[in-house]
């Protein structure tokens, strides 16, 4: 174990220290020499992406692959994966996205954008003018890129999932002797800047506005900005560095390095120094100029992180980063800090020495303090010996006190745990604890999923009480993209594999299994995943039309249903659409009802005449029937729909007289409408009637009576309605001529009378019969006739209406003397 006090590594840069941490040893093969590659490392410790530098001569050695390839290596140099690279356009950048995403592109503005670790990409183009005059260069962010054209046109792409390329601002003429670009995230505007030295100034580029910084100390070689986006770093060609805030308002320092070699590489360490760095050296240069300087027995790459920089030789990979805060109070000699006296407690008590207890004392009111000190300086060392010692230092100080909140000492003890885990030169990714806590365990699983390492994210998962289910379903599908095994036997084992395991989506592995050609297996893994919401779609790209829709008439939802219905509508023929849908009754239903409520009658027609459904087919008809303007087209559907019941005529035998009905109705008034001066289209045939009475066409109504055999009561109705509604009261009087009527005289005497005309209204009375004792003294009484009325009364001798209508019309007018005189005798004695 390694014991070596952790201020071995450290170097001072004006007030601060910064650290070399060695991370793994005997990284790459000595055969492959880094200084003929372009090396790009992904953020977060991430992989590391190694292209061919076409640029440099390399030696021929025999056995080595002749194709180009883009290898990527763990930090600790284990391979990940190898891709063919079998463009012709050559690469004008590579990078990641803080997902882990390589994005490669190539002069002709090809972007391809590799998922994961393993080989599967999508791809765009940039366009904007990319194919003609060629990337030069590019530059990448968190979640997108700037390609830098030969023409000096800046084109960016803000996200790799739905990729839109954008034109920034025109920029000047001139050569572009570098560039760099702050985020969106760091800057005002939202949108991503381009730095760009032209000439002896810089420009800054965003989406609406060019601006010349108005320097001219330049050119500047190199031009970087710091991680949160505030200072930018600018080295010109005589070997000077400035360093400025990003609004180019502020210069901060300035470090000359006396060197006639150009650097390889200006990037951050942090946001606190600037490295600078050539074949085998490196300078870490702080605030005021100060310096520290970093040798190499072989060439070296630098990859820029949140909190410092990887360093990658063909021998070692390290890391550079100032030393943090709790780390330096804990550790730096002379310290007397309450933390640094209490990790030497500790110490003191494992070789039992009663100086530990003095210790102890002597920091006892800072104590709670000191404890948290060693909880997160402990998450700073990548050295288990001294992060066990930290630990160990607080265990004793919380041990000591009366109240101490553990939370804290836990998690990080949980942290370490994961840390060491995935830090192991087998895994490759040496985080450190500030890049953990911002990347999070979830995106920590996903990474590790991206390399395979299942068996290590499901420990990390249960042991962080994260859900696992995603660690399964990404197991199975590379599983069944990569297993040898029969169909059969494949499905076992993950069926096997996952039986229990909650939230499993066997749709995802079924699609996988799809796309790998295995359509089989597709199908059979479906079946096991509970949710048709999921299964449904993917069964329909596999053209598994039939088995796509039994699985949504199964899951009782009509709208996926319905939704797999019109897929198929729009796929199949009509006959072979309909042979599916009828075979199953909810299906032909839900076509059935769709099809209606949206009027389209023509797909009814069909559906019903593959389906041999004459009623039904014959209804539509009907329906169409009832809404033309006209009668001869509503003629020609009736016909049609006779046509179709005509072969079943036992059974249809009431539709059929029906029809034959209605159509000769629609005959009678089409010459109607031809000879007389009103439109009949559309009425019933007591419409019909009713209106031809109105006009005066009584003949006319006769034959329409005869025709469809209305019975005499139901014409009466009619002809008196339709005399009130005219007026014609003396066609009324001469009715009441007349000895019987089918519908007795009362209906005649209510309609006349709501009519207004009380006079007819009075010449029915005498004619209704079989009425209640009294009705006809109302019935008079309503027509206005009171003599009439009491007449009435004095017959059926009902004193008390004689007498209210007595006192209704007044004793001393001339009828209520009339009314008297009628009741004299019979009322008063």
């Amino acid at each position: 174990m390694d014991t070596t006090h952790p201020t071995a590594g450290w170097e001072q840069v004006g007030d601060s220290f910064y650290r070399k941490v060695q991370l793994y040893t005997a990284v790459f093969d000595r055969d492959l020499d880094l200084d003929n590659y372009a090396v790009a490392g992904a953020p977060y410790s991430g992989a590391i992406a190694l292209c061919r530098d076409d640029n440099k001569i390399m030696a021929y050695r025999g056995g080595q692959a002749s194709k180009p390839s883009i290898d990527i290596y763990s930090s600790a140099g284990k391979p990940i994966r190898s891709i063919s690279w079998d463009k012709v356009s050559e690469i004008r950048g590579l990078g990641w996205s803080d997902d882990e995403k390589l994005l490669i592109v190539t002069k002709d503005g090809t972007v391809r954008c590799y998922v994961d670790l393993q080989g599967e990409f999508s791809q765009f183009s940039l366009g904007n003018g990319a194919e003609e005059y060629g990337v030069e260069s590019c530059r990448f962010y968190d979640s997108g890129l700037v390609a830098l054209l030969s023409n000096n046109t800046l084109i960016t792409v803000n996200s790799y999932d739905e990729p839109r390329p954008k034109v920034l601002a025109a920029c000047p003429d001139g050569r572009v002797h570098s560039w760099a670009l702050i985020p969106p995230n760091h800057t005002l505007s939202r949108s991503v800047e381009a730095l760009l030295s032209i000439n002896q100034t810089i420009y800054v580029v965003d989406a609406t506005d060019c601006e010349d910084r108005f320097l001219d100390v330049g050119p500047f070689a190199h031009v970087s900005v710091s991680p949160n986006g505030k200072f930018v770093g600018l080295y010109t060609e005589t070997g000077v560095l400035h360093v400025v805030t990003s609004d180019f308002q502020t210069r901060l320092s300035e470090h000359r390095s006396k060197s006639k070699i150009p650097p390889k590489y200006l990037q951050w360490c942090g946001n606190d120094a600037v490295v600078i760095a050539w074949e085998d050296e490196v300078h870490i240069v702080g605030p005021g100029g100060s310096l520290a300087k970093f040798y190499y027995d072989s060439r070296i790459h630098i990859i820029q992180d949140i909190d410092g920089v990887r360093v990658i030789t063909n021998n070692v990979c390290e890391f550079l980063q100032k030393v943090p805060d709790v780390t330096e109070e804990v550790f730096r000699f002379g310290a007397e800090s309450p933390a640094s006296i209490l990790l030497d407690a500790v110490q003191q008590l494992e070789m039992q020495s009663p100086k530990a207890d003095d210790n102890i004392q002597l920091i006892r009111p800072n104590l709670t303090e000191a404890v948290d000190t060693c909880v997160n300086a402990s998450g700073q060392e990548y050295n288990v010996h001294w992060q066990k010692q930290l630990l160990k230092a607080a265990s004793f100080g919380k041990s000591v006190l009366d109240i101490y909140n553990s939370d804290d000492f836990v998690d990080m003890c949980d942290t370490l745990r994961v840390l060491n885990a995935v830090r192991y030169y087998e895994v490759g990714l040496p985080l450190s604890y500030d890049q953990y806590q911002r990347l999070g365990p979830d995106s920590l699983i996903e990474r590790l999923l991206s390399r395979h390492e299942y068996l290590l994210a499901l420990r990390i998962a249960g042991y962080l009480h994260l859900p696992t289910d995603k660690i399964y379903v990404h197991w199975a599908c590379a599983k069944v993209r990569t297993g040898s095994e029969p169909d059969e036997a494949l499905c076992q084992i993950v069926i096997d594999r996952l039986a229990g395991k909650p939230g499993i989506s066997f749709e995802e592995i079924a699609r996988a299994a799809y796309d790998e050609g295995r359509g089989r297996l597709a199908t059979e893994l479906l079946n096991h995943e509970p949710r048709a919401g999921r299964q449904v779609p993917l069964l329909l790209s596999m053209e598994e039309d039939e088995l796509a829709l039994d699985k949504a008439i199964e899951s009782g939802d009509t709208d996926l249903t319905y939704f797999v219905i019109e897929k198929m509508r729009r796929k199949l023929p009509l006959a072979a659409f309909f042979q599916t849908v009828n075979s199953r009754p909810v299906a032909t239903a839900l076509v059935e009802s769709a099809a209606i409520r949206d009027g389209d009658n023509t797909l009814l027609k069909d559906m019903y005449y593959q389906d041999d459904r004459r009623l039904a087919g014959a209804s539509v008809f009907i329906r169409e029937a009832l809404r033309q303007p006209d009668s001869r087209t509503a003629s020609d559907k009736l016909v049609l729909a006779a046509k179709l019941l005509a072969d079943n005529q036992k059974e249809s035998a009431f539709e059929l007289g029906a029809l034959k009905e209605a159509t000769t109705l629609l005959r009678m008034q089409e010459a109607f409408d031809r000879d007389l001066t009103d439109s009949f289209t559309g009425l019933s045939v007591n419409e019909t009637m009713f209106k031809l009475i109105r006009l005066g066409y009584h003949g006319r109504a006769k034959k329409l009576q005869s025709e469809f055999h209305v019975p005499d009561r139901v014409a009466w109705w009619i002809r008196l309605r339709a005399l009130v509604a005219k007026r014609d009261w003396n066609e009324i009087e001469d009715i009441a001529k007349a000895k019987k009527s089918p519908i007795g005289w009362e209906p005649f005497f209510n309609l006349v009378l709501q009519a207004g005309n009380a006079r007819v209204a009075a010449v029915f009375v005498p004619k209704c019969t079989g009425l209640e004792p009294g009705t006809t003294i109302s019935m008079y009484e309503k027509c206005g006739m009171k003599v009439k009325a009491a007449q009435e009364a004095v017959k059926i001798k009902d004193a008390e209406a004689w007498n209210r209508l007595l006192e209704s019309a007044g004793r001393g007018t001339a009828e209520g003397r009339e009314i008297e005189h009628l009741g004299h005798g019979v009322f008063k004695k």
